[in-house]
């Protein structure tokens, strides 16, 4: 195993240099009368590709102003970006497009603004696509702050973007031994660490435990921070940790929420024989399974 750190050690999907602009959303005009570069994202979640040379590139469509319905991403050197929900389409006025492609295929290969931006897009044209009418009354809310809230126009209450937090663990004995586990969905072969959504009330260390124990029935002591990631497919955010296992270790699986869990030691996801299948490195997965082969995180 090898790669899987975005830049400066964080997860790829991790990465962002744009400025998000957050005052500019108070304005009429977020843009400032400058022209703006805008996304199309499709109902998959993919977005038009050009495959240059040096790397695929997102294909930006430019427009003297913001488009109504798009939402405003933020700035980088001066140029503003936005998003909007499309359709797939040949051309994005008159560039050529080579694919459209979604972060799971692209967010590996991306430049640091691009992978951003696209991360950034998916997550909030998500939001909007879940959240349209008001929880309260039902009825269809209005956009505000060029995309970043939407208001119940019958009681005025505003409603912000949410993201669901999910915990993402690796899980080990102390020594040279991590605990993977697979779903049935999955391909075969493919392993990862454990990862389980949080509850309420409940802290992000009470859930690794939580989880931990649902699935693979190991209790867990010394929880530890590692990093997070935004996972948008919809709206997660994976908060990533290492834990200890404390007392026995037998693995007593829940066949409800995995299919197979096993111990791996370093030497077997250093040199898998070929039947193993490791997380892609767009994960934060495999970005918390990179550091801990390397015995930088014990």
């Amino acid at each position: 195993m090898t790669g899987g750190s975005g830049t400066g050690g964080w997860p790829l999907l991790s990465r962002t240099v744009h400025d998000r602009a957050h005052l500019a959303r108070l304005l009429p005009d977020p843009c400032g009368g400058r022209p703006v570069r805008v996304l199309t994202v499709d109902a998959a979640r993919t977005a038009p590709v050009h495959e240059d040379p040096s790397g695929p590139r997102l294909v930006w469509d430019e427009r003297p102003s913001l488009p109504v319905g798009a939402v405003f991403l933020g700035e980088a050197d001066g140029v503003p970006y936005a998003a909007v929900r499309g359709e797939r389409a040949l051309t994005v006025n008159g560039r050529r497009v080579d694919r459209w492609a979604g972060l799971r295929d692209l967010g590996a290969n991306l430049d640091d603004l691009d992978g951003g931006l696209l991360a950034q897009a998916v997550g909030i044209l998500e939001w909007h696509e879940r959240h349209r009418f008001s929880p309260l009354t039902g009825a269809p809310t209005t956009v505000e702050r060029a995309g970043w809230t939407q208001r119940d126009p019958t009681t005025g209450v505003e409603f912000f973007p949410r993201v669901d937090p999910a915990v993402i663990m690796l899980v080990h004995d102390g020594a040279d031994r991590v605990v993977l586990g697979r779903q049935v969905v999955w391909p075969p072969g493919r392993f990862s660490i454990l990862a389980g959504f949080v509850e309420p009330g409940e802290s992000a260390e009470a859930a690794v435990a939580r989880e931990v124990e649902e699935e693979v029935g190991l209790r867990v002591t010394d929880v530890r921070y590692v990093a997070s990631q935004p996972w948008p497919f919809p709206q997660s955010l994976m908060l990533g940790f290492v834990a200890r296992v404390d007392g026995d270790q037998e693995i007593r699986i829940d066949p409800t929420e995995i299919e197979e869990a096993r111990w791996f030691t370093r030497e077997e996801l250093r040199t898998p024989d070929g039947q193993l299948a490791v997380p892609p490195s767009i994960s934060i997965a495999r970005h918390i399974l990179d550091r801990w082969v390397n015995d930088e995180l014990d």
